[in-house]
């Protein structure tokens, strides 16, 4: 009775965190659909920022406190740099050019990028000397370069090539009509979009590094995640006045701005972010990357169906 219990306890250790991760991308990709329809509307990007890091603190703050009071280590004041640099490169620097590439593209193709951090990753990882140069020469090495391939062949792929339209929205030509337009009138940024986003994914990509480092120094996640979400926040309020400097970017009266600052403070920072962080833990930064084109296809059906973007054949 014991062994089977133990096999059990075993299978669950084994799966939660791969399962933890999975949940997480196709929670992040609803976001990345919800927060492109939003951006849409004209609202500053780092507001959005802002105000889901700070939600994402407010949460977490109390899970912390009652949660991790016993076990939490001393915060020394290079920790407090560590959360810092963890709050510039995972929080404020990612989200800055990842949804201004998401204003400029779509949530499926900025999604496409997201594709890209197995490879990124993998990559970032070599020149770091985190992954062993030796392991090119075994099976599994060879089989982390192909994929690498793959990776950035489908984005590349997704970016040039877009292919005849296969669905059409009949009961709701004025959201099409839109759409195209609004697809027309960004056409010349596609490109700078496609970059911008690029960049958001590699600075993610870092910080999953960052963080396999930071969860051996400070193992307590929501106490991590919140003191990075704090200084993210202000991060990206600092950031906002690269666009305009005027108190009405920060006065949200749309409901459904406001649904979307909730929901990607919740859903899509602070449960996504925690349960990525944990899962890089169990798992390490590499392998949970590997997960990331599910982002792709959650992002692809969310915004197909809250924005009704068409689906061409290329993406």
């Amino acid at each position: 009775m014991n062994v089977v219990e133990g096999e059990r306890s075993s299978i669950v250790d084994k799966w939660t965190p791969a399962m933890a991760v999975v949940v997480a991308n196709i929670a992040t990709g609803s976001v990345n659909a919800v927060v492109k329809k939003a951006l849409d509307g004209g609202v500053n990007h780092m507001v959005i920022g802002a105000y889901r890091l700070a939600i994402s603190a407010f949460i977490l703050a109390p899970l912390a406190y009652f949660l991790e009071r016993k076990i939490r280590p001393k915060i020394t004041f290079r920790l407090l740099i560590d959360h810092f640099i963890s709050g510039l490169i995972g929080g404020s620097l990612a989200q800055f050019f990842f949804m201004l590439g998401l204003a400029y593209t779509s949530a499926n193709v900025a999604g496409a990028f997201t594709s890209m951090m197995p490879a990124i990753t993998f990559a970032l990882s070599l020149i770091l000397r985190m992954e062993s140069v030796r392991v090119l020469k075994s099976k599994s090495g060879m089989l982390k370069v192909i994929g690498t391939l793959i990776c950035v062949s489908g984005a590349m792929l997704l970016t040039f090539y877009k292919g005849p339209q296969i669905t059409h929205f009949h009961s709701h030509p004025e959201a099409l009509h839109n759409n195209n337009n609004n697809h027309q009138s960004k056409t010349n940024n596609w490109l700078l979009g496609c970059l911008f986003s690029a960049i958001g994914v590699t600075f993610f990509c870092i910080w999953m590094l960052f963080q396999e480092t930071l969860n051996m120094k400070y193992p307590c996640k929501y106490t991590s995640i919140c003191l990075m979400s704090v200084f993210g926040s202000v991060q990206c309020a600092l950031l906002s006045l690269y666009k305009r400097r005027t108190v009405n970017d920060w006065v949200i009266d749309d409901r459904f701005v406001l649904f979307v600052i909730a929901y990607a403070g919740i859903v899509g920072q602070a449960m996504t972010t925690v349960a990525t962080a944990w899962s890089i833990k169990k798992l390490g930064a590499v392998f949970a990357s590997t997960f990331s084109p599910i982002m792709l296809i959650s992002a692809t059906l969310f915004d197909f169906i809250i924005s009704h973007t068409p689906l061409y054949l290329g993406r």
